[in-house]
């Protein structure tokens, strides 16, 4: 006799799926804790009774572990070996790939590769890489699901929904994505780089990122390396559908349109986290120097600025101050300045958006200043009313001397239209007047003008000496 089927106490995974798809698609790797932290955030501030860390985390990743394990008996997902915490990692095969670019609205060439080794490796750099993910993102639990919770959960929960926002969705990153110097995205040639992430997010005001990730455990030569590949692909032209010829990298990013005087590159986010005995301080210093010839700007002194003209933007920072701070905190510090600031401040400009800014409004005011001389000549130059003083206006200017109808001489060109309608209405009654006069004159005398009998022929003249004859 068959025995009764176990049944899930995380209950049904169907509506997980999808999201654990979309995690793993845009991942890679993943271990269902960094799952459910993406897909459905306010389980975090659940099953906070439990009484170890361990168990709570196994009670609030039960559903995405069910769901993993749903996806690997399709074929959609296997194990990726253990983190060196000891935590079971999944990733997606081609054809869980090929599912999650659905589900992503995404191509297959889009997707990013598969990380190697990360098995054998621990999954190190993969874990990290995600990590810096979801502190760039900030998921924000849904308050209403929590508030059944204790007390504690419930504060922890609206504490981190009115935190401070990340940047985008989970749709706006990409990782593992070949960047060729030459031949194909999907078939780059050797010596391409590969960012570790991509982010798109327009609408959060960063329209293209590429987001380097580092465990202190790569040599400073090593990462420097790298940025002469992101320069060679960055410098990369190609002709586009429009048969415009731009750099590669347009193609298939959205970017404002280059300055005319200032063409920058993308910029570039180093994340240093404290595994490796190296010291990421040490690091980003050590970096920063090799990659001067990348990164370093001219002094514009006329404007007070930097120009940045072919150069990297290049930012850094550590995973530890992001996930405390997150990307609107003052932990980024831009190659070249002497000061930490919020992630958009550091890979802007604001010296010289300033400068722009200054010369657009006194472009502005000196436009306003010509508009008002030469509205001060035209009222130099504007006539007045020869009648009671008054200046035309442009519309009377426009149609002095002519009247309402077309084509029409003005009999009073040199007067405003209420003076004009005067005289007009004072000629017509003067006519009017006149023809009564001639009309009662005409009463009173009525053989005044009588006809006068046509004058006959002059006497001598041929008519009448024809006559005579």
């Amino acid at each position: 006799m068959a025995g009764k089927r176990k049944e899930n106490e995380a209950g049904s995974s169907n509506d997980l799926r999808a999201d654990v798809l979309r995690v793993l698609g845009v991942l890679k790797i993943a271990t269902a804790d960094q799952i459910q932290r993406l897909s459905t955030p306010h389980l975090t501030y659940r099953h906070t009774t439990k009484p170890t860390p361990a168990k709570r985390k196994e009670a609030r990743t039960a559903s995405h572990r069910a769901a993993v394990n749903d996806l690997r008996r399709h074929g959609l997902a296997v194990d990726g070996g253990r983190t060196r915490g000891g935590e079971e990692t999944r990733l997606l095969t081609k054809d869980g790939l090929a599912a999650a670019a659905i589900d992503l609205d995404r191509g297959l060439e889009e997707m990013g590769g598969l990380p190697k080794s990360a098995g054998r490796s621990g999954a190190s750099h993969p874990m990290t890489v995600n990590e810096t993910v979801i502190a760039l993102i900030r998921p924000k639990p849904n308050l209403n699901k929590v508030m059944q919770e204790p007390a504690e959960a419930v504060a922890a929960a609206r504490a981190a929904a009115c935190a401070p926002d990340g940047i985008g969705t989970l749709a706006s990153y990409a990782t593992e994505v070949a960047l060729p110097v030459k031949g194909t995205w999907k078939n780059p040639a050797i010596g391409s780089a590969r960012a570790d992430v991509v982010l798109t997010a327009p609408e959060a005001g960063m329209p293209l990122l590429f987001i380097e990730v580092d465990n202190c455990t790569e040599e400073a030569v090593l990462i420097a390396a790298k940025f002469d590949k992101y320069a060679r692909f960055f410098k990369r032209q190609e002709k586009d559908t429009d048969g415009i010829e731009k750099p590669l990298w347009r193609t298939r990013w959205w970017a404002p349109a280059a300055d005319a005087y200032e063409r920058v590159h993308p910029p570039v986010l180093l994340v240093f986290h404290q595994i490796g005995q190296r010291s990421a301080n040490n690091q980003m210093a050590r970096v920063a120097d090799l990659t001067r010839h990348h990164w370093q700007g001219r002094w514009h002194p006329q404007g007070g600025y930097h120009s940045y003209d072919r150069c990297i933007p290049i930012v850094a920072t550590t995973l530890d101050q992001l996930r405390e701070h997150g990307p609107a905190g003052p932990v980024f510090w831009r190659f070249g300045r002497d000061h930490r600031q919020p992630l958009l401040d550091a890979i802007g400009n604001a010296r010289r958006d300033a400068y722009l800014a200054r010369r657009r409004q006194a472009v502005r005011e000196e436009e306003r200043r010509r508009e008002e001389r030469m509205a001060a000549e035209r009222e130099g130059r504007r006539p007045a009313c020869a009648d009671c003083g008054q200046k035309l206006t442009d519309d009377q200017r426009e149609t002095l001397g002519y009247t309402r109808g077309w084509g029409e001489r003005e009999s009073h060109p040199h007067l405003c239209e209420n003076c004009q309608d005067q005289a007009v209405a004072a000629d017509q009654q003067a006519e009017a007047d006149e023809r009564e006069h001639r009309e009662q004159d005409q009463q009173d005398h009525p053989h005044h003008e009588a006809e006068e009998p046509a004058p006959g022929p002059e006497a001598g003249s041929w008519f009448s000496r024809l006559r005579a004859r």
